[in-house]
């Protein structure tokens, strides 16, 4: 695997366009802070800028941030406040557009309480060495979140990993 700057794709892409075979290009945990304007490159990049994206070329992207760009609420406000800017909205919404460049957008929300305990039931059922009822389980689940960053999927998965390293 080799990192490449987002200067460098647009030569990998010239490298790659006319080949025999399909190509992913992947960027792990991209955003941008709000001083950076790579991701102008980038929507071009992606876009085809002067020349169209090549068929067997797809650039798959995660992130961490729902937008890749770092947003304030000054950027909400379309009254600038003290600055120069007339058009500060546009500026908001080229921050945003970059997002929609990829096409598709996995969301993974926060699950309620009671989706929380159905996971953990759920990936407790795949580890034979943990046989607690699910209302110890949920109890113990209840404890382990309160201690380890709250309710999310990857919270069950550890509290899984957990117990199951515990009764080995």
């Amino acid at each position: 695997m080799r990192y490449i700057s987002f200067k460098d794709l647009s030569t990998v892409i010239s490298m790659i366009k006319n080949r025999n075979y399909k190509f992913i290009i992947y960027m792990d945990d991209l955003s941008f802070e709000e001083f950076e304007i790579e991701y102008k490159f980038l929507k071009a990049v992606i876009e085809g800028g002067v020349e169209t994206k090549p068929d067997n070329v797809l650039i798959y992207a995660t992130s961490n941030r729902r937008h890749l760009i770092k947003e304030t609420w000054n950027d909400r406000d379309d009254m600038e406040r003290g600055g120069d800017e007339i058009h500060h909205s546009d500026t908001m919404h080229e921050k945003l557009s970059l997002v929609n460049r990829f096409g598709v957008t996995i969301s993974f929300s926060q699950p309620n309480q009671k989706e929380f305990f159905n996971i953990v039931c759920e990936l407790a059922k795949r580890e034979p060495s943990i046989t607690l009822s699910e209302q110890e389980l949920c109890a113990e689940a209840n404890k382990w979140e309160l201690s380890h960053g709250g309710i999310s999927g990857r919270t069950a998965q550890q509290f899984i990993n957990y117990l199951a390293g515990q009764s080995r």
